[in-house]
């Protein structure tokens, strides 16, 4: 398969990896090879020392349309077992990933934005659910983790009526961190991940673990369950070089370890 035909697309600007998925025709509806694919890449990130975090895009027009239905008539779901739609959805890297929507994001395209960490959006963005119009569920996480992003009743009118959500209302909720100009969301979202792969790629992973798994974590246990994730990268050689680094006035040089 050539780079031109290929289903997604990899590639790495420093500490970066960028994945763009790669059906313009169809407005980047995922497929099954597209799950598997990006499944693979976001292996590699979480595996790879040199890599900090991640940008996911969707070339042409649209971020991405969900679930190709006429995949889904032949039998054919974007899904790779255990873990889920698009191959990440119910298991998320342990790197940051940052959705670049630069159009419409909908149905499961939808859910793969809301399970990326950080959103840029241009104002040509559009979100939604609308599986309740095709006789479906949003079972791609949707259902679960809007509501974690926006308001109970607003979150529960999207997904019930399957209207869209305009990107000014997304971002004055906080489902958007950068509203940015039309045609910008990518060069935005790159931007974004620079700032985040400057810092130390260990404490950036641990950082993310922390935050998303102690929502679930007693109270009274918080401090000593992140013990176990923060310990390590307290002992960590990037640990050490970064207060050098600071000692002797210069930027620090990671090394993942």
């Amino acid at each position: 398969m050539s780079k031109d035909d290929a289903e997604l697309l990899v590639s790495e600007q420093g500490r970066v990896m960028v994945l763009t998925l790669n059906r313009p025709h169809a407005r980047n509806a995922l497929t099954e090879v597209m799950a598997h694919q990006i499944a693979a890449a976001l292996d590699e990130l979480d595996r790879r020392d040199d890599l900090t975090v991640a940008v996911l895009a969707g070339a042409g027009s649209a971020f991405c349309a969900g679930m190709d239905l006429k995949g889904f008539a032949r039998g054919e779901r974007p899904v790779v077992p255990g873990r889920g739609l698009a191959g990440f959805i119910a298991a998320r890297p342990r790197k940051p990933l940052i959705a670049a929507v630069d159009g419409p994001a909908l149905a499961g395209g939808f859910e793969v934005v809301l399970a990326c960490d950080l959103v840029v959006a241009s104002e040509r963005a559009t979100f939604g659910l609308p599986e309740v119009k095709r006789g479906l569920t949003a079972a791609g996480g949707g259902l679960m983790r809007l509501r974690e992003r926006i308001p109970y009743h607003v979150a529960l009118e999207l997904i019930l009526t399957g209207n869209p959500l305009d990107v000014e209302t997304a971002h004055r909720y906080g489902l958007v961190n950068r509203l940015v100009p039309a045609g910008t969301a990518f060069a935005a979202a790159l931007e974004l991940a620079e700032i985040v792969a400057a810092n130390a790629p260990l404490a950036v992973a641990a950082s993310k673990q922390v935050f998303v798994a102690s929502q679930d974590w007693p109270e009274s246990e918080r401090f000593a369950r992140q013990e176990s994730i923060v310990d390590p990268v307290r002992k960590s050689a990037d640990a050490r070089e970064g207060a050098l680094a600071f000692t002797e006035k210069r930027v620090p040089s990671w090394t993942g370890r």
